[in-house]
């Protein structure tokens, strides 16, 4: 199903009142149509990670979309004197008429990438940069804490389980994210029907504990949905829970989860039991407050799977990529773009138009992420090297690329992931702290 099938409550107040304070300044002075370049950009990583992966573009865009003022916000406005009537009505007329380009959904990016390029009117693009930034940090920050897991699993699946632990509507965004990044399916229904998410989920200790003995949950359940289940076998004692579970479900039982206990010794012990009884084809998931670290201290363990809450949906220490929305260029009255940029302390911005590649040695392998300033590299040294360009456009005068949006848009982007990391060097799967795996060099 299509999200955009389901109705939705306005995001417009969803905001910094700044937004609309810039905006009515800029209508009163007669500069709100000056045509201006917006840019997205993060100046490290989080957490002195080797790389960053971009997530929420697809989301952003359905936002953007659907970004309108009502009579509700409206009338809210106008009862608490934030703007004048004369930006009330520009409010209410809004439509981002812009173009968007950005890097794709899934790619890598490293400090200073130009992730996201806003060209509009002044007012039209200076509303976006709350809702921008809302979306890109909190979902990158997830799909940069997943892929991290991902690479720490060596191939075994993952399962996104958290939403216990965020708001409502980031659960949602985050099992989306932690997809995009890698992970196998959800627990979180919504993000199934509106993302196309594959879910998961069989019982938890509440069921074990409806029951006057473990054995008749089992029963149950096993009764419900099959041999083929995950049965929980730490209510009580794990050993003896494992017995149970393989004495109700047979050998063929589906699979068995840890959640609590040294899990290194436990699974290899569980194993071990397993196997002894017959079932050894029963496989072995953990669900203990798993991280990145914890994940690869279990990488010699015989785990079959794992599923991943708290450190997913938190960005795993990191919860916010740390991106910047700044403007970079404004046309002057000669019809050229002139380059704009911040220059305090710590927050140096470069202005103007760019053009990102990411070069590749005769392997295939990224050397540098490369970023012209300017409209590009000249025809007869673009060849010289192997460069991928990054920028996709994603709007078009106000309209919203398809392809990038939905469940469509969602697997496309899971897909770019998994595509790019195979050209990544190898010491971007490194979990420590570190320096970012590419350098990112400027070329005027």
């Amino acid at each position: 199903m299509n999200p955009t099938s389901h109705p939705r409550a306005s995001t417009a107040l969803h905001t910094d009142r700044y937004e609309l304070t810039m905006v009515d300044a800029a209508i009163e002075h007669g500069t709100a149509d000056t045509e201006c370049m917006f840019e997205v950009f993060a100046r490290r990583l989080p957490g002195a990670r080797r790389y960053g992966v971009v997530a929420g573009t697809g989301r952003l865009l359905e936002l953007i979309r659907d970004f309108r003022f009502d009579e509700p916000e409206l009338e809210w406005l106008r009862e608490n004197d934030v703007v004048t009537a004369r930006t009330l009505d520009w409010l209410a007329n809004y439509r981002f008429s812009g173009d968007i380009w950005g890097y794709r959904e899934g790619e890598a990016y490293f400090p200073n990438s130009p992730l996201l390029v806003v060209e509009s009117g002044f007012a039209e693009g200076v509303m976006l940069e709350t809702l921008v930034l809302s979306v890109l940090n909190y979902d990158s920050a997830v799909a940069n804490a997943a892929t991290r897991m991902v690479t720490a699993a060596r191939g075994r699946p993952l399962a996104e389980m958290g939403s216990r632990r965020a708001h409502e509507h980031s659960a949602v965004a985050a099992a989306r994210a932690a997809y995009i990044a890698g992970f196998d399916a959800t627990s979180n229904l919504e993000a199934g029907r509106t993302w196309g998410i594959p879910t998961m989920g069989t019982a938890a200790h509440a069921f074990t504990l409806l029951h006057d003995s473990e054995e008749e949950a089992f029963r149950a359940q096993v009764a419900s949905l099959g041999a083929s289940t995950t049965l929980l076998v730490d209510t009580y004692d794990v050993e003896e829970g494992v017995r149970t579970a393989v004495r109700v479900a047979g050998t063929g039982l589906g699979a068995v989860r840890l959640d609590s206990g040294d899990l290194p010794t436990l699974v290899v012990e569980v194993r071990e039991l397993l196997d002894s009884l017959g079932a050894m084809d029963t496989k072995i998931t953990v669900t203990n407050d798993l991280d990145e670290h914890a994940i690869a201290a279990l990488a010699a363990s015989p785990v079959d799977s794992y599923g991943v809450g708290t450190s997913v949906v938190t960005g795993s220490g990191s919860p916010a990529a740390g991106m910047v929305y700044k403007l970079v260029a404004r046309r002057g009255l000669d019809g050229e773009w002139i380059s704009v940029a911040k220059k305090s302390p710590d927050k140096i911005s470069v202005g103007g138009r760019k053009y990102p590649v990411r070069r590749l040695n005769s392997a295939q392998i990224a050397v540098e992420e490369l970023i012209y300033v300017g409209d590009g590299p000249e025809d007869d040294d673009s060849g010289s090297r192997s460069e991928r360009p990054l920028l996709v456009q994603l709007v078009d005068s106000g309209a919203i690329d398809e392809q990038f949006i939905g469940a469509e848009g969602t697997r496309r982007a899971r897909e770019h992931r998994a595509t790019i990391l195979k050209e990544l060097p190898a010491d971007a799967a490194r979990l420590g702290r570190g320096d970012p795996t590419l350098p990112t060099t400027f070329s005027s």
